[in-house]
């Protein structure tokens, strides 16, 4: 039984992109999420408002929000699950500072604060338990995401059973080869990508709303990681548009997993 996820990083509302904003895009990305029938969506930026209204065009899924308390100015990671097959049994937020449980704050001379949010839950339909964390990392200094990555795989080791397995979605702002990967697997073993384990060829999942690769390094900053207790049999990046109108400034990244027996 799979268990079907995406991760995407949706674009904050921004009037300043004209017809790319959020108003404009909204219900088209919302059909191709739909259209994905998820089990679990992990997404990237966003205030509040925009993420409840990302969460009333979804009639599957619901927002995991419950130990939460929100920053009006601050963007948020999100959790999105489908409660027909996802049952959640914790969850909040990690803040990637030196004070990871003080909302809204902010170290290693981050561009601004940065967090990941959590879940533990169960697939319903295998009776499987499972770690959740979906993250956004600085997009100015990979010093700085290595240590918010540090910061991460430390906290999840204080809330996770060893033996849990562990899916870990985000816009890393870095690429899959580098330190942050690195720092991550230091303290997270079995770590697994699955676009490396289906020996796909890399490119650009960051574009400026047109589908093209603005840097001609093709780098994929948004990432489907999954520890060795699960495998992978489909991943891939939804290139859909709606004549020439993209639904973010992200390639959104789409897997399916199968928790081994």
């Amino acid at each position: 039984m799979d268990l079907k996820i995406t991760s995407a990083n949706i674009r904050f509302e921004n009037p300043a992109d004209g017809p790319h904003d959020w108003s404009m895009r909204r219900e088209f990305l919302a059909d191709i999420l739909t259209h994905q029938s998820l089990d679990l969506l992990g997404t990237q930026e966003g205030r509040e408002p925009q993420l409840r209204d990302l969460e009333s065009l979804l009639p599957h899924l619901q927002l995991s929000d419950r130990n939460r308390s929100w920053i009006g100015e601050r963007m948020y990671p999100c959790i999105y699950f489908n409660p027909q097959t996802i049952e959640v049994h914790d969850s909040g937020d990690i803040w990637l500072s030196s004070t990871p449980d003080v909302a809204g704050s902010t170290d290693f001379d981050s561009a601004f604060p940065r967090l990941s949010t959590w879940i533990s839950a169960t697939h319903i339909p295998t009776n499987q338990k499972f770690f959740y964390i979906n993250c956004h990392l600085d997009h100015v200094k990979e010093e700085t995401r290595v240590q918010q990555a540090r910061v991460l795989s430390e906290e999840v080791l204080k809330r996770k059973s060893a033996s849990l397995p562990l899916i870990i979605t985000g816009d890393f702002n870095s690429s899959p080869l580098g330190e942050v990967r690195k720092m991550l697997e230091k303290n997270l073993s079995e770590l697994r990508d699955p676009w490396i384990d289906l020996d796909y060829k890399e490119e650009t999942s960051f574009h400026k709303f047109d589908g093209q690769d603005p840097t001609g390094e093709a780098t994929r900053i948004d990432w489907l990681l999954h520890t060795s207790q699960m495998s992978c049999s489909e991943i891939l990046m939804i290139k859909e548009n709606r004549e020439g109108l993209y639904p973010s400034d992200h390639f959104f990244i789409h897997g399916k997993l199968q928790f081994r027996s």
